[in-house]
């Protein structure tokens, strides 16, 4: 068996001031697999590492976390091969069947590639029971023997289940993807918000503030609309537990790199070099243990 990975330094890192853009995505385009960009006419072309270096850079984005897209082991494959030729993808999200019988022998597998951090499920697609299987939650427990994070990707009306799922693994490193998909085209926020402070009452739980652009109108939101959403977070998790990240390239199809970003500064602009510091990078650092 691999050595474990020790990934529970999270306390230990100090300020870096490293700005670190917690979430995105690479694929080369392929539309069957890709069906879930049948709308999306703007993704569906090839998205690697060579068309992001310079957006990250004329950002002042230092590296980045890829998360997986797609849900085959290829993916992970193709994500580590990629980090290994692009040193400014300083983590891996990847993909694994946690249902599988052999999940501890495929953890085991992966855990020699020091770069995956953690792995994802795409359950946002899953019924509403997914989370709380008993064959999905034996994955996860293998998953936090290693010492990976989990990244927890649902819609906000999934937060119920969710809040189940996270009182079970109260010692694991957990975050919620994309502040669990608030429905800002319709300006929803009272269940999402109910769901979001409760399930920020576990302290082993970050989120992350990244997919927004996408759950506003398409191109015709204005900062405003996000504002009252970020209150809500930033109440719920403090600038301890909060990352920011892009959701590149899918955060294209609403807006532009640079404004997501400029947004966030100009919300943050009151809070304290610290702070700011945190949220752009230190939180990402700690908590996929970046190094």
């Amino acid at each position: 068996m691999n050595k474990k990975i020790d990934n529970n330094a999270i306390d230990e890192v100090e300020i870096s001031n490293r700005v670190i853009d917690a979430h995105v995505h690479f694929w080369q385009y392929n539309k069957q697999r890709d069906s879930w960009m049948e709308e999306m006419k703007l993704l569906q072309k090839d998205y690697l590492p060579g068309t992001l270096s310079s957006t990250l850079k004329n950002n002042g984005v230092d590296a980045c976390v890829a998360v997986q897209a797609s849900q085959e082991e290829l993916e992970t494959h193709f994500l580590v091969e990629l980090a290994k030729t692009n040193p400014f993808i300083n983590g891996v999200v990847g993909w694994v069947d946690l249902q599988k019988e052999d999940i501890e022998q495929r953890v085991d597998y992966f855990s020699q590639y020091p770069v995956i951090k953690g792995w994802r499920h795409i359950v946002q697609a899953e019924p509403d029971d997914f989370l709380g299987r008993t064959n999905f939650q034996r994955g996860v427990k293998i998953l936090q023997r290693y010492n990976y994070s989990y990244d927890i990707l649902i819609y906000h009306q999934q937060l119920k289940p969710a809040l189940e799922f996270v009182a079970a693994f109260p010692d694991m490193k957990l975050v919620i993807d994309h502040c669990a998909k608030p429905d800002i085209a319709h300006k929803k926020i009272d269940d999402w918000k109910i769901g979001i402070k409760e399930i920020a009452k576990h302290p082993n739980v970050y989120c992350k503030l990244s997919g927004l652009l996408t759950e506003a109108k398409w191109k015709e939101w204005s900062p405003a609309d996000f504002y009252p959403y970020l209150d809500v977070v930033f109440e719920a998790f403090g600038t301890d537990r909060l990352l920011f990240g892009s959701d590149w390239p899918v955060i294209l199809v609403s807006g532009m790199y640079i404004q997501w970003k400029s947004l966030l500064e100009k919300y943050m602009e009151r809070f304290t070099p610290e702070d700011r510091a945190k949220v752009f990078g230190d939180n990402a650092i700690r908590f996929y243990n970046l190094k």
